[in-house]
């Protein structure tokens, strides 16, 4: 049975410390430090709220993939804290599904599952419904035209042969409708479940994202038009199908990874 990776404890994590100390750090240990380098820059965060922050960032953009461990004693020495406030960020994550604590390893980083994967994209379904209608019935002409560049820089990225830099414009753009909605305990709701939905879209995005870009553009220019039309059915059915067919290209993908390690352990 492979060993879940580990966020081996280096004593020099920040850019200012000397470079070789970076050839003897772990990959996940370097993608840690970088985290670290850009969240140092706050400097108002308390020191529960940097070691969750640098921890969740790393997890949700796939930096610490899943099954890595998470010792205790080796954050507390890369953050440059004591146990506790890593404990307690380990809490909090545990508490959103992010890190799971298992008998005689420890707190790891949890796994992408396909029960999770159907959960993200069934929460996305359901506000951006809501988010898109009332984002519709509130936007002005001005809003309207922002969306529109979101739209237009999404076909650029295409044009460019860029599906990453698409995605990370998608992102923005779904956020935007959301926050046009002005709800916020909604938007709140909605940025968090983007949040899981990114850190899927980055693990599989090869695999599957990739292939979809070209529909899931095709859906987007549809939404602008019906909102802009106020045409509230056919938008929430957009809304409706643009989420079931993402959800349904991941699914595909993992049924078939599944059995493709079946056949695999019974060669």
């Amino acid at each position: 049975m492979r060993r879940p990776d580990t966020v081996a404890a280096r004593p020099a994590l920040l850019a200012h410390h000397q470079e070789d100390a970076a050839d003897h750090m772990t990959p996940n240990a370097l993608k840690l430090a970088s985290a670290l380098t850009s969240n140092a820059k706050t400097g108002h965060l308390t020191k529960q709220q940097f070691v969750y922050t640098t921890l969740r960032e790393s997890i949700i953009r796939s930096e610490l993939s899943p099954g890595t461990r998470l010792v205790i004693d080796d954050l507390a020495r890369q953050f440059k804290v004591s146990i506790i406030p890593v404990r307690e960020a380990l809490r909090l994550l545990q508490s959103e599904g992010l890190v799971l604590s298992v008998a005689h390893v420890g707190a790891t980083v949890a796994p992408i599952s396909k029960a999770s994967v159907v959960e993200v994209f069934t929460l996305l379904e359901g506000l951006e419904v809501v988010t898109a209608r009332v984002a519709a019935e509130r936007a002005t002409a001005a809003d309207f035209e922002m969306l529109g560049t979101f739209v237009a820089e999404m076909d650029r990225a295409l044009e460019a042969g860029s599906p990453l830099h698409w995605a990370e414009i998608n992102t923005r753009f779904h956020l935007a409708i959301s926050k046009l909605a002005d709800m916020p305990i909604l938007h709140d709701m909605m940025q968090r479940a983007v949040d899981y939905w990114d850190r899927v879209r980055r693990f599989y995005f090869r695999d599957v994202l990739i292939h979809r870009t070209r529909l899931a553009q095709a859906e987007h220019r549809a939404m602008l038009v019906q909102m802009e039309s106020q045409d509230i059915p056919a938008l929430e059915q957009t809304v409706r199908e643009h989420n079931r067919g993402a959800l349904a290209a991941y699914m595909s993908h993992l049924d078939g990874t599944s059995d493709r390690e079946k056949r695999e352990r019974h060669a």
